[in-house]
């Protein structure tokens, strides 16, 4: 990373982009062997599982629809009946597994990125070898920033909840409120937005500071500030193209079965190669807006404190006092 830390500060939204590219493009063996490793099989599960969870899903609908035609109490009944209960397990054990191994791949691959661009960053030497080394311990800290993330998010969204229920049984008129639902459900998703930004930003925190959990999440909030805008920005144009994707795998691979099967293997290879590669940009597009909200909030990063705090790494962790990894000020 050739560009000073005090000039990232002005990089504004195709600055960002240019600075992930150069990023990628310069590092392209190890983050071409961290994708293999990590990121693709994260793509390939996700995309897989919309597959495989259509056709459970469809057998399950397709037995509950002849059950209901069935007799109770005939053989035929029993026989479906039982074929319906291990279906309904099948798919729930699939899912939680699918929930699993996408939540370990995807920390991951989070801690994989984040720490090859902090070794770049500070000019320390990077090899695969080195990063899968570090990757385990990197992954347990970022799994308490995710817990502590989830159970935010699950707040929220009872929150959401419990005023949808209040709103319905004490305003009658229907003039009124659906009006209000629709204001309460703008706010929520303005809201939902904003702590999915600050969840991305605090899990860079959490691997290049020494914190995490709700310390990381607050320093994330207090970092976003300034930069709101243009990291909302980004997220919408992360979350449009995943969205894109997803349709577009559901539509010519999941639902695609009058095209042929070369087709559907040919657009799913597409989609699978436009999934990993979003994925593998994203993350880095969120380590180079830590850096800019780093030095639009005038904290130089100290590259040789951040080296020591990545050495810790590579032995057994011993987490450092704020201040060895803390950053010091700048102004301009």
């Amino acid at each position: 990373m050739d560009r000073e830390q005090e000039d990232m500060q002005f990089l504004g939204l195709f600055g960002i982009y240019q600075e992930a590219y150069k990023i990628v493009f310069s590092w392209r063996k190890v983050f071409t062997q961290i994708t293999l490793t990590l990121i693709l099989p994260l793509s390939f599960i996700f995309l897989a599982h919309m597959e495989v969870s259509e056709l459970l899903f469809s057998n399950i609908i397709h037995n509950e629809i002849a059950l209901d035609g069935t007799p109770q109490g005939t053989p035929k009944y029993n026989k479906l009946s039982d074929i319906l209960t291990h279906e309904v397990i099948t798919f729930v054990l699939f899912k939680a597994a699918y929930f699993t191994f996408l939540l370990i791949l995807s920390l991951l691959s989070t801690s994989a990125v984040v720490y090859t661009i902090a070794c770049i960053y500070t000019s320390r030497e990077v090899t695969f070898d080195k990063v899968m080394s570090v990757v385990p311990k990197v992954w347990k800290r970022l799994m308490v920033t995710f817990i502590f993330t989830f159970i935010a998010f699950l707040v929220y969204n009872l929150a959401l909840f419990v005023v949808i229920i209040l709103l319905v049984l004490f305003i009658d008129s229907t003039k009124y409120l659906f009006p209000m639902l629709i204001v309460l459900l703008i706010f929520y998703f303005v809201g939902f937005v904003y702590m999915t930004i600050v969840w991305h930003l605090a899990s860079v925190v959490t691997v290049l500071e020494d914190t995490c959990g709700i310390p990381a999440m607050i320093k994330s909030k207090k970092l976003i500030k300034g930069k709101t805008v243009v990291a909302t920005v980004i997220f919408f144009k992360l979350n449009i193209s995943f969205w894109l994707i997803q349709a577009a795998f559901e539509h010519l691979v999941v639902h695609g079965e009058s095209m042929g099967m070369m087709s559907r293997v040919a657009n799913g290879i597409i989609c699978l190669w436009l999934l990993f590669m979003m994925i593998l940009f994203g993350l880095v597009i969120q380590t180079v807006i830590y850096l800019v909200c780093k030095s639009y909030h005038h904290e130089n990063i100290d590259k040789s404190a951040l080296s020591d705090h990545l050495e810790v790494y590579l032995g057994d962790y011993v987490p450092l006092k704020t201040s060895d990894v803390q950053l010091e000020q700048f102004y301009v």
